[in-house]
């Protein structure tokens, strides 16, 4: 899942929510690390969503709606589509507001900017420069960032023209996303299983 999924899924404890947010950046064992105990749970949590995504339902409907011409990306399609969605109906699903919840997220990696694991930081400067939290709310972000990444993977790819599958099958992807998010959030109100 991509951040803002990461965000929306985690416990509402500040620190669990940095976490969340620095879980691709934290590697091998958690007991190698002396963060604060809520940091850990979020990393924990961030764990749980990418194990439980891996062999989800849901999520394997959506690899499945997507052109096998995407192979090897259908996962980054799906991480920024299940964002699109996330971002573009947060007020519709009862949410409150996305700017509010994203400027905290803002606030919250400035805030401890100095525990951020080194190659996180400038990923968080950017973060907060370019709204990545929000600004996959609008297809056409999607578009262009799709095809800024097809640009940076070092195998061929057809990245570059993944939003036309938002559109084909974006319905369907949608509906993926709902189920997930909710078999997630279930998930992690029994407390996250992944390994510490």
């Amino acid at each position: 899942m991509n951040y803002l999924a990461h965000l929306y899924l985690s416990d509402d404890d500040p620190l669990c929510r940095l976490g969340n947010l620095m879980g691709d950046f934290v590697k091998g064992p958690l007991t190698r690390y002396d963060y604060p105990e809520m940091v850990l749970q979020g990393l924990r949590q961030h764990r749980a969503v990418d194990t439980l995504a891996q062999g989800h339902a849901a999520v394997r409907r959506s690899r499945e709606r997507l052109d096998d011409r995407f192979g090897h990306t259908k996962g980054i399609l799906i991480d920024i589509f299940y964002d699109h969605f996330l971002s573009r109906n947060w007020e519709v699903w009862g949410l409150g507001s996305l700017r509010d919840f994203v400027e905290a997220g803002y606030r919250l990696l400035h805030r401890h900017r100095h525990i951020l694991p080194e190659k996180f930081r400038p990923v968080a400067r950017r973060m907060i420069r370019y709204d990545w939290l929000a600004a996959y709310r609008k297809p056409e972000t999607v578009r262009f960032v799709l095809e800024r990444m097809a640009g940076r993977l070092t195998r061929p790819n057809l990245l570059s023209q993944g939003h036309r599958e938002l559109v084909r099958c974006g319905k369907g992807l949608e509906a993926d996303c709902l189920d997930f998010l909710a078999s997630a959030a279930e998930m992690l109100q029994e407390g996250p299983k992944a390994p510490r």
